[in-house]
């Protein structure tokens, strides 16, 4: 099985060209109608540059802990990435002890910074695909990630690399090891399946969102994400469109 911080390596030996995660929103929102697309190519520039943000300015590397208060959303999976490739740890519990705090949400930031205390590092994620800076300023010492993002480097080197038993996520107070992972995320039916699945998931649970990201990928797969709530014949056209083979 797959190691996440080896993940998306093996997605680009694969087809680093092929749709690796689509993204529709039908939210209730300025981003409502969106439809963004990931190759394996693209999405390593993504993680590329949140890994280097995360090591070079907050100094991630095994045993730290990154809470992503993040939706289900592509950019929350090339964060999610960011993490495993620098050996860091995903937190999604907004409660959770942490060193860097990554949200949509100003009000979950302003919150860790204050339990955490000066120095804590906090980047505010604006969600929209074509934003160049927050709607409104951001507070001192948060980064403006689609203001500064841009400025790091497409490559990725890491300092250090996670053990097998270092832990790649913590959910519920519980962690969960670099080398557990890909059993934490189940779906073992995806793996089964003869050629790659498209999956096509609707959800509001960001676990979930992660677990079956890692097993359509693990099985040279692709993830077909509907964020809100669309409608019944909206996502019947979606599956067909998209070539969907697995709905979850």
């Amino acid at each position: 099985m797959t190691r996440p911080d080896a993940l998306l390596a093996q997605l680009q030996r694969s087809d680093a060209a092929r749709p690796r995660i689509t993204c529709y929103d039908d939210t209730d929102g300025p981003t409502n109608g969106e439809r963004i697309e990931l190759s394996a190519r693209v999405l390593s520039n993504w993680v590329a540059k949140a890994a280097n943000a995360l090591q070079e300015d907050y100094d991630i590397e095994p045993g730290s802990v990154v809470l992503l208060a993040l939706p289900p959303h592509w950019r929350t999976a090339y964060w999610a990435l960011a993490v495993w490739s620098v050996g860091g740890c995903v937190a999604l519990d907004a409660d959770q002890p942490a060193d860097v705090c990554v949200s949509d949400d100003r009000a979950v930031l302003a919150d860790f910074v204050d339990r955490s205390g000066a120095g804590a590092g906090a980047v505010l994620v604006t969600l929209a695909a074509l934003a160049r800076h927050a709607d409104e300023r951001v507070g001192d010492g948060v980064m403006d990630e689609a203001a500064q993002l841009s400025t790091y480097a497409d490559q990725f080197d890491a300092w250090a690399e996670a053990d097998d038993d270092d832990p790649a996520l913590v959910l519920d107070g519980d962690p969960v090891g670099y080398a557990a992972l890909s059993s934490w995320a189940g779906q073992s039916e995806l793996r089964q399946t003869e050629g790659a699945p498209r999956v096509h998931l609707s959800t509001y649970d960001t676990a979930l969102f992660l677990r079956v990201l890692v097993s359509a990928w693990e099985a040279d797969g692709s993830l077909v994400l509907s964020r809100g709530e669309p409608d019944v014949e909206t996502v019947a056209a979606r599956l067909v469109s998209e070539g969907v083979t697995h709905t979850l």
